[in-house]
């Protein structure tokens, strides 16, 4: 079921003195299954834009399409549309309010109309999906941790058995282990039930590494829209529009290699760590195929070389290898002025 939004604008506060533009003239199609991340300062208007795509805002001009329909339609029936098009919000304690856990889940299902037991089986499904321990499923919502609140926020909307799941900032306030375990969840959803998830997050690392599509909103505007290849060529600009975001590791050391090795020609990776020079056949092959994941943070490209170096690990502890081989490789690829991050490496 495909969303399609059609030059959309949003005023906040319109006709009064604290009138402020949100959206203005946003276009945009989003398909059936794809992983979308939506990336943006503060103030660019993701929030506004995801709570137009379930009917919660109404646009101020513009269209939006659900299933080929238009849901500003008078006969357009916006309480289903909630259903198969479900929100999680930034903040869990604005979607939890009932005595228990499984309580609280069972809230959507029954607000759709089912019976209790039905209700019950769909909340014990959304409940074992989220990873939420079964030891909570009778404890107050609000006794949880801030992940466990997460979790049964997102089983909550899963209840309803959604088409799209949009997720607002699912893993602020967590810790480390804590983000990685929601956002592993969400990767498990779509690719299990297949379904459509848009991500909004101020961590474009995340993004990156889960995502097959990236929206960068500024000021209200479609800045940027394309696979994370695509949208990285422009990390100048993203370093300009996205200024108060968590930017990729990998970005700051596209910058200091440039500024490091400007100067300095290509050297062969035999050359640079003292190895065999009939290894650097393999290492322009190696470099080729895997830049893109190493680029992108992946330090466990350094892991797959331990069969082909042991007398370089050896010398080297894993942490000083992943640094000298990102170094290396990122300089060989193109460390001039013109660096392009994804760019071809033929």
């Amino acid at each position: 079921m495909s969303i399609i939004l059609n030059n959309v604008s949003f005023t906040y506060g319109e006709g009064t003195a604290y009138e402020m533009q949100a959206l203005k003239n946003v276009t945009l199609k989003i398909d059936d299954g794809e992983f979308i991340g939506i990336i943006g300062h503060t103030g660019s208007g993701k929030s506004t834009l995801i709570q137009h795509l379930n009917g919660l805002m109404k646009a101020v001009s513009g269209e939006i399409y659900f299933n080929g329909r238009d849901i500003y339609e008078e006969d357009f029936d916006l309480r289903e549309l909630r259903t198969r098009v479900g929100l999680v919000f930034q903040y869990p304690e604005h979607q939890l309010f009932e005595t228990t856990v499984f309580n609280d889940v069972c809230f959507g299902p029954m607000n759709q109309g089912f019976d209790k037991n039905e209700a019950g089986l769909r909340a014990f499904e959304a409940l074992r999906m989220a990873g939420v321990p079964e030891k909570l499923y009778y404890q107050p919502p609000f006794d949880l941790s801030g992940g466990q609140k997460r979790r049964v926020a997102i089983a909550g909307v899963l209840a309803m058995k959604p088409e799209v799941l949009i997720l607002d900032e699912p893993t602020a306030g967590l810790d480390p282990k804590g983000r990685d375990e929601i956002l592993d969840l969400i990767a498990g959803m779509h690719k299990s039930k297949k379904m459509t998830v848009i991500l909004v997050s101020h961590s474009m690392e995340d993004v990156a590494k889960y995502v097959q599509r990236i929206i960068v909103m500024d000021e209200g505007q479609v800045f940027l829209d394309g696979a994370p290849r695509e949208v990285f060529k422009y990390y100048k600009e993203l370093a300009n529009v996205c200024f108060d975001l968590d930017t990729p590791s990998y970005l700051s050391e596209i910058r200091r290699l440039q500024a490091a090795f400007r100067d300095q020609i290509r050297i062969g990776f035999g050359a640079e760590l003292g190895l065999q020079p009939h290894l650097g056949d393999f290492y322009r092959s190696f470099t080729k195929q895997y830049a893109f994941d190493f680029v992108i943070g992946s330090t466990h490209l350094v892991d797959r070389m331990d069969p082909y170096y042991p007398e370089f690990w050896e010398m080297h502890s894993r942490e000083s290898a992943i640094r000298r081989f990102l170094d290396v490789t990122l300089q060989n690829i193109k460390a001039f002025d013109d660096f392009d991050v994804y760019g071809h490496l033929d």
